[in-house]
């Protein structure tokens, strides 16, 4: 169903945005640092909620998407965008009712989750959350409108924009944060318009009939709760899986926040060399989903078995590649991140261990799962990543860290065992062929 052609043009922009969306990401990190410690701590509390709201959006996206997918595959075009409006609906209503309490109740939200913080650390993230808790309809309208120009195998667009917003986001760190000197509020605002300006072009864009997926008018859309309902199908379990994948991380966080200021900062470290390693993947998966959603709705399964073993090998290559960039010049990188000696060494050491792990095991363990989800098989998907999550990830890094002290070495030993179960049971379940069993549409 797809030419070599074909997913290029759908896969490399792809990978692109993903890359380019972290190493970005990275600069407005070190840009808001410079704000002072309070505004720092304040930025990384609310954030770490933010993107775990962010996620349940990413999910919606995600289930539209596959449901986009499997219409167009089976050639019914009319109820790919029928099922586009419905997407467009259920993440503007949703974003909107977890807007409101975000706001509303703000101060007794961040108190539970974060319990006693400083005043300076509260105010600031009191102020940080009210601004980008307003951006949560902005986000969640770009990631449909994203995923369903990527389901029209047209992802330069949402590389673009994306891209752009970016840029937009910084520029506005320095309007705000440095010449206005607002603070975290700059830095909340200037996320604030970047996401409501991305927001705003691709819903534009979306109103183009000339493409696969279109919108002819968004205030003809009315609820279809049978169209909603398949959308929940999949966006539930995936935003459960999500959800509960970063609450997670917020666990091990905290377990890594009593070992000492030279394995934190070395932890730090190599948690974001570990993430930006595995974006370029992330995008084929990306990509993944709507390839074997296409094949899946055309009753292709053979081909969706193909595609899957195909691009997981492709994500297989691209993780190897990320990881030799960062693994070869990794003295160079903490020098040129000015890290103190001990936590500089600490880092590198623990960068050999993870990242040759992550080469093997992490791409088998994260792709096959894209392929299940875009076949329907959200809930094997679900359960499979939550408790392995957990298990692995959380029990035993703790049991790790408070039995034999090994310091964020447990960390990494946890997350490497959660990549080698799951990918036996990934594997398992996709040579079964139990996952092209699902009804979605």
């Amino acid at each position: 169903m797809y030419t070599k052609e074909q997913l290029k043009r759908l896969l490399i922009p792809l990978m692109f945005e993903q890359v380019l969306t972290a190493l970005i990401g990275s600069v407005d990190t070190i840009m808001v640092t410079n704000i002072g410690s309070a505004a720092i701590s304040a930025v990384s509390l609310v954030d770490s909620l933010n993107i775990l709201i962010i996620n349940i959006f990413a999910a919606m996206a995600t289930g539209g998407a596959i449901i986009c997918a499997q219409y167009l595959g089976s050639n019914q075009k009319e109820k790919a965008n029928q099922a586009l409006k419905q997407l467009i609906f259920s993440v503007t209503l949703i974003s909107i009712l977890i807007t409101i309490p975000c706001i509303l109740f703000r101060k007794p939200l961040l108190t539970l989750i974060f319990g006693s913080v400083e005043k300076s650390v509260m105010d600031n993230s009191l102020s940080y959350l009210f601004i980008t808790a307003l951006s949560y309809p902005f986000i969640a309208l770009y990631n449909a409108g994203a995923a369903s120009f990527r389901t029209s195998q047209n992802s330069r667009l949402p590389m673009a924009i994306a891209f752009g917003s970016n840029i937009l986001n910084i520029l506005g760190n320095v309007f705000f944060i440095f010449t206005l000197s607002l603070g975290v509020s700059g830095a909340a605002l200037s996320t604030l318009l970047s996401r409501i300006i991305s927001a705003l072009i691709i819903l534009i864009l979306l109103k183009q009939p000339k493409q696969d997926l279109y919108v002819d008018s968004y205030l003809s859309i009315r609820p279809e709760f049978q169209s909603i309902q398949q959308i929940l199908k999949i966006g539930i379990p995936t935003g459960i899986e999500n959800g509960m994948f970063q609450f997670g991380k917020l666990v091990i966080q905290s377990t890594v926040s009593t070992m000492g200021t030279t394995a934190i900062a070395a932890q730090a470290m190599v948690a974001m060399l570990e993430s930006f390693a595995c974006q370029a993947s992330i995008g084929i998966g990306l990509g993944m989903m709507t390839v074997v959603g296409k094949c899946v709705g055309a009753k292709e399964y053979e081909q969706a078995r193909h595609y899957t073993i195909l691009l997981t090998k492709y994500a297989w290559i691209a993780c190897f590649i990320c990881c030799a960039m960062i693994l070869f010049p990794i003295k160079q990188i903490t020098s040129l991140a000015g890290m103190e000696t001990e936590s500089a060494k600490l880092a590198i050491w623990l960068t050999r261990i993870v990242f040759t792990y992550k080469m093997i095991f992490w791409t088998p363990s994260f792709l096959p799962g894209y392929g299940l989800r875009a076949a329907g098989d959200v809930k094997f998907s679900m359960i499979t990543s939550t408790l392995s999550m957990w298990i692995c990830r959380v029990v035993v890094t703790i049991f790790l860290v408070h039995t034999f002290r090994m310091g964020p070495l447990a960390v990494w030993i946890g997350m490497g065992a959660d990549w080698t179960i799951r990918s036996f049971i990934f594997l398992a379940r996709f040579k079964s062929n139990k996952w092209l069993e699902h009804t979605v549409i």
